[in-house]
Parts: C-alpha cells; sequence; structure tokens
C-alpha cells in the first residue's frame, strides 16, 4: 500500500470514528439538515437516478440481482438462522441499506435472497427518504460502514397511486398522508408527461427522484458518495413476477 493511500485509509477510519464517538451529536444535525431539504425537495422534486456506479458498488449490485433470479426460480439459498444469530448478536455490518415501500409484499431479505444481517432495510410509505429515515441511512453510512444505498420501489404502489388520485386535494387525505403523499407529488407530475401507463411511470420515476435526494438530504451520505465510500441505485419491484428491474443511472 502506498503512502497516499495509507493516509487516505487512516483519514476515513479516523472519520468513521468520530462519528460513531459523537453519534447523538451528528444525527441529530442530520435530521436537521434533512427536514429543510426535504421540505424543499417535496416542492421540486429530485433530478433523476443516482450515478453510474463504480465497479466495486456493482458487484454488491450483482450480488443483490443474483440473489432475485434464485427467488424468481424458486432455488433460494439454505440459510442458517441459528448460527447468523449467534454471529450478529456481536454486531453487524451490513454491505448494503434499502429504503422500501411499507407494504407486506415486499421483503428485501427474501426478494434478493440475503441471509440476517445482509441488508439494513428501512421502510416508509413510498419508499420516501423521511427526515427521519435518513438519520437510520446516516447510522448505517457512519457507523455501520454500509457501502451501497437502493431504492425499492414497487408495482401496484398505494402511496404513488394515492398522489395520483388525489393530486388536487391531498389535504382531504386522512392522518398524517397529506404531508407523506405531498412528497411524491413532484415525481407523478413529471411521470405524466409521459405516455402510457401512469401509475407505473410514476412508481419508477418516484424510485429515481428518491435515489437523486438522498445526498441532497443528508451532508453524511454526501461525503460518502463523493468519497467514493457509497454508491446508490433504485429500481422497481415486479410484485407478479418477482423481478426487481434496476433503474438505469442518469
Amino acid at each position: 500500500m502506498n503512502q497516499k493511500s495509507s493516509q487516505r485509509n487512516e483519514v476515513g477510519a479516523t472519520r468513521r470514528e468520530m462519528l460513531h464517538g459523537t453519534l447523538g451529536a451528528t444525527l441529530a444535525l442530520g435530521v436537521g439538515q434533512s427536514l429543510a431539504a426535504s421540505s424543499a425537495h417535496a416542492s421540486t422534486g429530485g433530478e433523476g437516478s443516482a450515478a453510474a456506479l463504480s465497479s466495486g458498488h456493482q458487484a454488491i449490485l450483482d450480488r443483490l440481482m443474483e440473489g432475485n433470479q434464485r427467488f424468481i426460480s424458486g432455488h433460494l439459498r439454505k440459510h442458517d438462522m441459528a448460527n447468523a444469530r449467534g454471529i450478529l448478536a456481536k454486531g453487524q455490518r451490513p454491505d448494503t441499506a434499502v429504503i422500501r415501500c411499507a407494504d407486506s409484499r415486499v421483503a428485501p431479505e427474501l426478494v434478493f435472497d440475503q441471509n440476517l444481517g445482509e441488508l439494513f432495510v428501512c421502510g416508509v410509505a413510498g419508499n420516501i427518504p423521511t427526515p427521519e429515515l435518513m438519520a437510520s441511512i446516516e447510522y448505517a453510512v457512519a457507523v455501520l460502514g454500509t457501502r451501497m444505498i437502493l431504492i425499492m420501489g414497487h408495482s401496484s404502489c398505494g402511496a404513488v397511486d394515492a398522489a395520483i388520485q388525489h393530486q388536487t386535494d391531498v389535504g382531504a387525505l386522512p392522518g398524517s398522508l397529506p404531508g407523506l403523499i405531498a412528497q411524491i407529488l413532484p415525481s407523478v407530475l413529471k411521470a405524466q408527461k409521459t405516455p402510457g401507463d401512469t401509475l407505473a411511470h410514476s412508481i419508477k420515476q418516484n424510485s429515481m427522484d428518491a435515489a437523486s435526494r438522498l445526498t441532497k438530504m443528508s451532508t453524511v451520505v454526501e461525503e460518502a458518495v463523493n468519497q467514493g465510500e457509497v454508491g446508490i441505485a433504485s429500481g422497481v419491484y415486479e410484485l407478479s413476477s418477482g423481478r426487481f428491474i434496476v433503474n438505469s443511472p442518469s
């Protein structure tokens, strides 16, 4: 290892240790920044899917897609859950963080045929990066060493459909739904410009926009991406076929 590489690794390790030691303050700051960014992007929307992946991050995504093929074919790996529990009780180092929709039909560990501890899964209706969810992602990146963030949309998404159906009267939705659905509206408005299935186009656009918002909502994630430590990808899971379709980078 040359001197520059050694210094870079030492700086990275020191930065991660400092983040770990001051986690409470770091995440509190991140949430504060996320609240402002989230408000801005709720009105302007994202800019498309994340940038092209490095070879290392592409390899992580390829492993997930290989698992997805096993899920589709029904030839899943045999997971030793008992042994995994014992090992993971001592700590976790998940390679990938997944932001998925809060939907009983969308289970990333099954869809990608992964064992306990291999995915750091966060769920919210519409698979959008809310400020609170971003704090969890920052924890995965800064403390657990997660190297990939994957936005997992899915077909027939009720949250996206609600944004389509109530785009002129979001406030008519019950409870806390207006604030959530409003964050999906910019993607719907963009997707409606494309002829064809509005729901399908909106679901894809929403997953792409969510991916593009990650670095804008968090300086922790932005720094990790800029230093090549973290990659970002997005895609849509087809409920009927079991296939996960990765969005092309912008």
